[in-house]
């Protein structure tokens, strides 16, 4: 499952991010193509328990998001 939030700015990355987690989705990922929201949307997920993998792409970065 992806989400994609390129082009948005904080916090909406971060709100669509806690919809997927209230949701119960153990592994997903999330499309970003700010450093802000790189940085927030990684914290946040730590925060919540979810493992975090960044790799950057041609658009910004890829956050593969896991459930600890």
């Amino acid at each position: 499952m992806e989400i994609d939030v390129r082009g948005f700015s904080c916090p909406q990355p971060i709100i669509e991010t806690k919809k997927m987690i209230d949701k119960k989705v153990n592994s997903f990922s999330v499309l970003v193509d700010g450093v802000a929201a790189k940085e927030n949307v990684s914290r946040f997920a730590k925060s919540m328990k979810y493992d975090v993998v960044v790799n950057e792409t041609e658009y910004g970065w890829k956050l593969d998001l896991k459930k600890q």
